[in-house]
């Protein structure tokens, strides 16, 4: 909990002020903040593979520490061989504790575990949001190398509160997320 903690403390006490001289804002409660982290994986192949599913909602339920959210299709797909109402994703939405937690773990441990990593892209989606794609789940320490049935890739979304993207961006680089140098 000394990690929570510390993010917490690091965002009030070095990430407010450095938003506030930045950007002018006259009060603390005007700087953007991190509101929830949103990972998820869509699973495809779960529609010939059942066991899928229940893979994916362990490995992520390690990686997070909270129980994943199983999702269904809304629609037949004739092409893609999914009836309504299969399950096709898990997702977790973590926030608070939880939050912070997965974020220090993620910028601290498991994005440094990517083959040639150069830093992650600073595209964001215009509304303050910044979603990373992950390609293989073996990246986090929880996850037991000889237990992998399939290499699974995930999204990982960071919802804030910033009006622009220019305001989101300085805030996940403040937090410590490994952008790539602009060309």
């Amino acid at each position: 909990m000394s990690t929570v903690n510390s993010v917490r403390k690091d965002y009030q006490e070095r990430i407010i002020p450095a938003l506030m001289k930045t950007f002018g804002y006259t009060t603390p409660m005007q700087a953007p903040k991190l509101e929830k982290i949103v990972i998820n994986q869509g699973l495809g192949a779960a529609t010939a593979d059942k066991k899928l599913i229940e893979v994916a909602s362990k490995e992520l339920a390690l990686i997070t520490g909270q129980k994943p959210v199983v999702r269904y299709s809304k629609k037949d797909i004739s092409n893609f061989k999914v009836r309504k109402g299969m399950p096709i994703g898990v997702m977790v939405t973590l926030r608070r504790d939880r939050m912070y937690e997965f974020l220090e773990r993620l910028i601290r441990i498991a994005l440094p575990r990517i083959r040639d990593f150069k830093g992650i892209k600073s595209r964001l989606d215009g509304q303050g949001n910044y979603t990373l794609g992950i390609e293989e789940q073996i990246i986090f320490p929880e996850i037991n190398l000889d237990s992998i049935t399939k290499i699974m890739g995930m999204n990982i979304t960071f919802v804030t509160t910033a009006n622009t993207d220019e305001e989101a961006f300085a805030l996940l680089k403040e937090f410590g997320l490994p952008f790539q140098k602009k060309d």
